[in-house]
């Protein structure tokens, strides 16, 4: 029963932010889970096609970089194990001009918004302009009310989970709460706020009634 309660809630709230989004210039579609999701992401990918990958727990969840792969497309994950910091730098450059950006989100807003926090600006930056179609990929769990709710959940979930994720040593991982730090670690370095669709750029976000990603 709880677990059909929590999948209404996910259905309504990613239904919510898709038409939302729409208001605010994006194409935004509904699925009803990962799977569906990653055959309406796959449906812009074709053989040969430059596939660039942010850094998302969502898209690794949905199993997307061996779809990509399997399609016969380039892939650009700076997160590829075994990477040189030259090389890392390297990719995420190409992907600011990939022909299709893949990408979760920290925050929708049911104002019709994307959130972002990133490291180096790289994601944030290829969201915004350069890849000829940026596909953001985000699970209901990550909808929140407006502006002040998104960077709440980013400096109480999304920052903490990632910063664990990573090893960075920063105090969230531990205390399990954004302090505002200063470490030189520091992953919350560039906040993005995409209140309407960028003029120029082609975007396509995927909401998905369940829970992915963090």
């Amino acid at each position: 029963m709880t677990t059909e309660v929590q999948k209404a809630r996910h259905e309504a709230l990613a239904q919510r932010a898709a038409a939302a989004l729409k208001k605010s210039g994006f194409d935004a579609v509904y699925a009803p889970d990962r799977e569906k999701a990653a055959e309406i992401v796959m449906g812009f990918i074709g053989p040969g096609a430059q596939v660039g990958f942010g850094g998302s727990m969502t898209l690794a969840q949905m199993g997307l970089p061996e779809k990509v792969r399997a399609a016969g497309a380039v892939v650009l994950d700076h997160n590829e194990p075994g990477l040189t910091p030259e090389r890392k730098g390297e990719i995420r450059r190409l992907q600011l001009l990939c022909d299709v950006f893949l990408t979760g989100t920290n925050a929708v807003t049911l104002d019709g918004g994307l959130v972002n926090v990133d490291g180096n600006g790289n994601r944030t930056n290829a969201m915004t302009f350069g890849p000829r179609k940026v596909v953001v990929v985000a699970g209901a769990n990550k909808v929140r009310r407006d502006l002040g709710e998104a960077l709440a959940r980013i400096e109480g979930c999304a920052a903490p989970l990632n910063n664990r994720r990573l090893r960075t040593g920063n105090p969230c991982a531990s205390t399990g709460i954004c302090s505002d730090c200063s470490a030189e670690t520091r992953i919350c370095r560039v906040y993005s706020i995409l209140k309407r669709r960028p003029s120029q750029t082609d975007i396509t976000v995927v909401l998905v009634g369940e829970a992915l990603g963090f």
